[in-house]
């Protein structure tokens, strides 16, 4: 065995250690077993034994206190916390007390909701991080578009909306009506 192949066999072991592991309540081997959740390891005598972890052990966090910040609800000091969907600034008295810092969206004063004419639109995040342009006027106005808006009118509709696109020819103005999808020259 060369001496560049060595370390490549030790990870290996080091790997192998893992699979073999036995289970701290019965003794029996552990199993690498899947869930919609996702892999974890689990005692191969299942029923009987209900043991369980996951796989990849999760780095602990310990919430942050932000010394001279007040919870606006309650008057207590506000923290950085880690939840399911990452950090968030969040109350320190949380049974008691809701209260979660949200990010302040840019909100387009001169572009007025083409669909209520009430609102203005705001940007936006989903929950999988894309930016997107809706309507302030949520729950009653569901307009929402994807490219940032503009406030015009289309050349050949009229539509009182329209879109910045960055093409490959530099970056062009469009129609926000689906039916149109102008581009302005």
């Amino acid at each position: 065995m060369s001496k560049d192949s060595k370390p490549l066999f030790s990870q290996h072991e080091h790997a192998l250690e893992k699979e073999y592991e036995v289970c701290p309540q019965c003794g029996s081997e552990l199993q690498i077993k899947n869930s919609k959740a996702g892999a974890f390891l689990g005692c191969v005598n299942y029923p009987t034994c209900t043991y369980s972890r996951p796989l990849v052990e999760q780095e602990k966090f310990e919430q942050q206190l932000l010394p001279g910040t007040e919870c606006p609800e309650c008057g207590s000091e506000l923290a950085v916390k880690q939840g399911r969907f990452g950090m968030f600034i969040g109350c320190t008295n949380f049974p008691q007390c809701h209260h979660i810092e949200h990010e302040q969206s840019e909100v387009f004063a001169d572009v007025k909701c083409p669909q209520c004419s009430k609102g203005h639109l705001a940007e936006k995040h989903n929950r999988y991080g894309k930016t997107f342009y809706a309507c302030d006027g949520y729950p009653k106005c569901k307009f929402a578009v994807n490219h940032e808006p503009v406030a015009g009118n289309c050349q050949k509709c009229g539509y009182g909306l329209l879109l910045k696109r960055n093409m490959a020819a530099g970056e062009k103005l469009q129609c926000a009506d689906k039916k149109c999808s102008h581009f302005q020259s």
